[in-house]
């Protein structure tokens, strides 16, 4: 356990999980493998159809059931520090029931937000009489928040996709395929410092309209505009996500008219983070730039979204969200213009709010990159 992830993931967040659990009118938190485990223990637990589950009760001492072949893990993980008990479970146990029993008669759990369907109707059949509701709940008013080491970590993945940024354009060339350079990407997102790659799209030519372009096997052309937008996990089980457009040789001159619109629909939602501002009113200062200059029906979701242990999670930057903004909420900042069978745009950065304002994570050009 290092300096580092001591301080990104704290022992004190078990108490503040389990304080907020109370807040919210549970019984109790049933938390298994994924983000929500993660950011109250720390522990990366493998998800399984064996059940690891660690369970906050409201009131009294949270305890983590794991399959006894994973307890090694478990002891090794910074789990080990929160002091809770650790209760291994044999194969032929049956752990649902055994939590079941020693929760007793909750009203109303938590259950983690990525949850398996399958081990929700395990604690729906071991736990009779409690109504079960999101995890995310409850945890959502800690997760948005981001503290200090937590905002240090995305400023380390930023740095980190920003360097595959600026290789992006020796990948790039006509005749190359979309797979061809999404391949050299997905290298280049490890060799920065990921332990995994969570997605890479390379939108070329009329690909580039559709924002989740999947890799295929097109052949890049001369003159068109490409999208590339990649992110990662960071051995500290925080996430990267940064895209940039670029064009191999001159543009066509209707796509230089919109990215320069785009250019500064983005600016402008990145200048209007600030404490206290809403969330839909980011997406709102995107939104007006594109829609005065003719391009708003080309403008087809949310400005952003937030990011932490998870690529997506609260806060979304969208029509709707009255949340103000808070110090410590991180999120994108994405809008983009697609023109159906000729071309798109998307310039995205990620930022953390502030009390003075937004601060990027990404520091790349936003200038179309002509290579």
């Amino acid at each position: 356990m290092t300096t580092e992830s001591a301080d990104l993931y704290p022992v004190t967040r078990l108490a503040d999980a389990q304080r907020a659990t109370a807040a919210a009118g549970l019984g109790a938190l049933l938390l298994t493998p994924g983000p929500d485990l993660r950011y109250v223990t720390g522990y990366d637990a493998l998800p399984l159809e064996r059940l690891t589950c660690l369970v906050l009760p409201a009131e009294g001492d949270a305890f983590l059931v794991v399959p006894r072949l994973e307890l090694p893990a478990a002891e090794h993980s910074p789990a080990s520090r929160l002091g809770v008990e650790f209760v291994p479970w044999d194969e032929t146990d049956d752990p649902y029931a055994a939590i079941g029993a020693r929760l007793g008669g909750v009203s109303r759990v938590g259950l983690a937000d990525r949850m398996w369907a399958m081990q929700s109707l395990r604690f729906r059949d071991a736990l009779p009489g409690a109504e079960q509701v999101l995890a995310g709940t409850v945890l959502r008013g800690l997760r948005m928040r981001k503290s200090p080491a937590e905002v240090a970590a995305l400023r380390e993945a930023g740095a980190a996709i920003d360097a595959v940024h600026a290789q992006v354009p020796g990948f790039l060339r006509a005749g190359r395929t979309e797979r061809e350079v999404g391949r050299d990407i997905a290298e280049a997102i490890v060799a920065a410092g990921h332990t995994t790659v969570d997605f890479v799209i390379v939108g070329s030519g009329p690909n580039g309209a559709s924002p989740h372009h999947e890799l295929s096997d097109r052949v890049i052309q001369p003159g068109e505009p490409v999208v590339v937008d990649i992110g990662g996990q960071m051995p500290s089980g925080y996430c990267s996500d940064s895209t940039r457009v670029y064009c191999v040789g001159e543009p066509p001159a209707d796509f230089v008219k919109y990215y320069d619109v785009l250019q500064r629909a983005q600016e402008a939602a990145c200048r209007a983070v600030r404490p206290g501002v809403a969330c839909e009113a980011i997406d709102a200062a995107a939104r007006e730039v594109i829609a005065e200059e003719g391009y708003g029906e080309y403008f087809i979701h949310r400005t952003g979204h937030g990011i932490g242990l998870e690529t997506h999670e609260e806060p979304y930057i969208v029509a709707g969200n009255a949340e103000p903004m808070a110090p410590g909420f991180a999120f994108s900042v994405e809008p983009g213009i697609y023109l159906p069978g000729a071309h798109g745009a998307r310039i995205e950065d990620i930022l953390v709010c502030t009390e003075e304002g937004g601060e990027r994570v990404n520091h790349r050009p936003r200038e179309l990159v002509i290579v």
